[in-house]
């Protein structure tokens, strides 16, 4: 076992491990840590703690120091600066009518690099513009094309539900989301129902998926032909994996809602990947929605 801190970057950043040494760490402490790309400024989030050691995916760097009042104000005096750089790299970008778009800037604790991010749909020849940029700023230049989750990422705004988006408050890290996810929980398949501002599925999805899937794997399929508690037979129209209900045909416009556990199964329909069968949608649809998937 090994002591940790981990280290977050920016708001709703990944956090990286480092060693605390014998410095006195509290959460929330500014520290100056030696990352990839130089060293930065970041911020305490996680307590001193034990872990394993496989449980780390590059050497453990030390701590430098904490963070001081003339850190702190190199640090905001960067923002500043970026913001400024921000614009010159717009401008720039224009001259050289390149077909892509600039999402955000910072500058290395240090100043020895000077990154900007941008969206565009396909590959940009920058070479130009990296030269141009270098001449006026005087250090490195890293320009880092980024996905459109990345985007919503650095812009921010606000979900369907009201709150601020996930990926830009708390999320840290991405995870793949699937149609599937959507068909599990029952949710319309609609593409606009389901996608976030940035075009992809809402990474929400993910949150109750393992509930869903473990129920669902208890539950009978849609289309199944069941005998009841009370001595009917019919056939399964809806499951509902929150509740463990299905709802049953048992006749022509007769339907009725009953407990899985009051069910028998007698036919069933072959379970193909491990859904309830719920929500079968065409083809176009399906392309469409495959689109959104990430």
């Amino acid at each position: 076992m090994i002591e940790v801190v981990g280290v977050r970057f920016v708001n709703a950043g990944k956090i990286y491990y480092f060693d605390p040494l014998d410095f006195n760490i509290e959460k929330n402490l500014n520290v100056i840590v030696e990352t990839a790309r130089g060293v930065e400024l970041g911020t305490v989030v996680v307590y001193p703690k034990k872990i394993d050691e496989n449980e780390l995916t590059s050497p453990l760097k030390p701590i430098i120091r904490i963070a001081t009042d003339e850190d702190k104000q190199i640090y905001n005096e960067n923002i500043e600066k970026s913001k400024e750089t921000f614009a010159i790299c717009q401008e720039k970008i224009k001259e050289h009518n390149l077909n892509m778009f600039l999402i955000d800037c910072e500058y290395t604790f240090d100043r020895n690099k000077l990154i900007f991010y941008f969206t565009a749909e396909g590959r940009i020849d920058f070479r130009d513009l990296v030269k141009d940029l270098a001449s006026i700023f005087k250090t490195r230049i890293e320009l880092r094309q980024i996905g459109v989750r990345d985007e919503a990422k650095s812009i921010g705004g606000l979900g369907p539900c009201g709150r601020k988006l996930c990926c830009s408050s708390w999320l840290g890290d991405f995870h793949p989301v699937s149609i599937k996810m959507a068909k599990d929980q029952s949710l319309s398949l609609n593409p606009t129902k389901i996608s976030g501002i940035c075009g992809r599925l809402f990474c929400c999805l993910k949150y109750e998926h393992d509930f869903y899937a473990e129920t669902l794997e208890t539950m009978p399929l849609v289309g199944a032909l069941v005998k009841t508690d009370d001595k009917k037979k019919g056939t399964i129209v809806e499951v509902n994996a929150l509740l463990e209900q299905v709802k049953v045909e048992l006749g022509e416009n007769l339907f009725k809602v009953y407990h899985k556990d009051q069910l028998k199964v007698i036919k069933s329909p072959k379970r193909c990947c491990g859904c309830s069968g719920n929500n079968d949608i065409d083809e176009a649809t399906l392309r469409e929605l495959k689109k959104l998937e990430d």
